[in-house]
């Protein structure tokens, strides 16, 4: 089995839930995206299921555990996201929880349903599988995957057993990626950015448009700390009208906010965003104080974008208001 890199006292735990006969059937698995959600949420899936787990371990090799690895075993189930938003929908709900009980044919006699990517699913449609996470059938578990356990309502998280992932250091990304036979000038690159955050570095390495956007990003940067509000719009406008291109984007400039505020009180601080150069100097040009504005500025600009907010108008406002910030 591929090694896991990262995460360790969470594996533990899960290992140690399916050992003891302690198994939770219902999971919200939530941390940055790349920082191993789907990874755990298999993990865990694998253990419940594998035809030779010892201590709680899956062996990696049966069947079983490679069509996990693979996304083909017939009671691992991925429910489908629909609409504009790309989201689970009430009737997708309904789908889970008719095919919820019908029982499983595999040795394990395990059932398994991952809801990857978790974000700003309808309340109705939680409020749909409320009874069914309250009261699985036995053979049956839900598996969530998430940015934050606050995506859900407060009735799904008292009835699930939470947990976060987190980053590896920047030496267990190198490690891994050099594992996995990349170049060493390309770890270099994606660490620089993503730091311990191996399925980000990986996505740098290997998706062109990631590599734009992080350009981007940067160059958003050097126009609030030349103050260019012309330059400033222009690159808003620039990250289109994809929703998430649009998200990963707000998020790497408000790591670089954070940065920012960070490198103000300790140049020699750990950054988390892709430019920490640029941080480096935001944090000579603004106080903590107007960092902290950016960040909220960039926060209320996606949250206007998830209440269907035009994406240029959202973005075009967010210009204006980081320069009034800056000055």
């Amino acid at each position: 089995m591929k090694k896991i890199y990262g995460n360790q006292q969470l594996k533990d735990t899960l290992e140690r839930m399916a050992s003891g006969g302690r198994t939770a059937h219902s999971l919200i698995i939530s941390g940055d995206k790349g920082s191993g959600r789907k990874l755990m949420a298999r993990y865990y899936t694998q253990a419940l299921m594998c035809e030779a787990p010892a201590d709680g371990k899956p062996c990696g090799v049966c069947n079983t555990c490679k069509n996990i690895v693979n996304d083909v075993h017939p009671d691992v189930i991925y429910p489908k996201k629909t609409g504009k938003l790309g989201n689970y929908s009430v009737e997708t709900a309904r789908e889970v929880i008719a095919d919820a009980y019908i029982k499983p044919n595999n040795s394990s006699g395990c059932k398994v349903y991952i809801f990857a990517d978790c974000c700003n699913v309808d309340e109705r449609t939680q409020n749909t599988l409320l009874k069914l996470i309250e009261e699985p059938p036995e053979y049956a578990y839900f598996i969530f995957t998430c940015g934050s356990k606050s995506e859900f309502l407060p009735t799904i998280i008292s009835r699930c057993v939470c947990f976060t992932t987190s980053p590896c250091t920047e030496e267990e990304a190198a490690e891994a990626l050099a594992d996995s036979g990349y170049s060493q000038q390309d770890i270099r690159a994606a660490v620089s950015c993503f730091h311990g955050n191996i399925g980000m570095c990986e996505n740098y390495i290997n998706d062109e448009a990631l590599r734009k956007r992080v350009d981007l990003t940067k160059s958003l940067a050097d126009s609030i700390i030349r103050k260019d509000e012309y330059a400033l719009a222009v690159g808003l406008f620039s990250l289109g009208r994809e929703r998430e291109d649009v998200r990963e984007a707000l998020s790497m400039l408000d790591k670089l906010a954070r940065d920012a505020a960070v490198l103000a009180k300790d140049s020699d601080a750990r950054t988390i965003g892709c430019f920490r150069e640029g941080a480096l100097t935001l944090s000579q040009t603004l106080t903590a104080y107007q960092s902290a504005r950016i960040h909220s500025c960039i926060e209320n600009a996606w949250k206007a974008v998830d209440r269907n907010v035009g994406i240029p108008l959202a973005l075009t406002a967010l210009g204006a208001e980081i320069m009034e910030i800056v000055g």
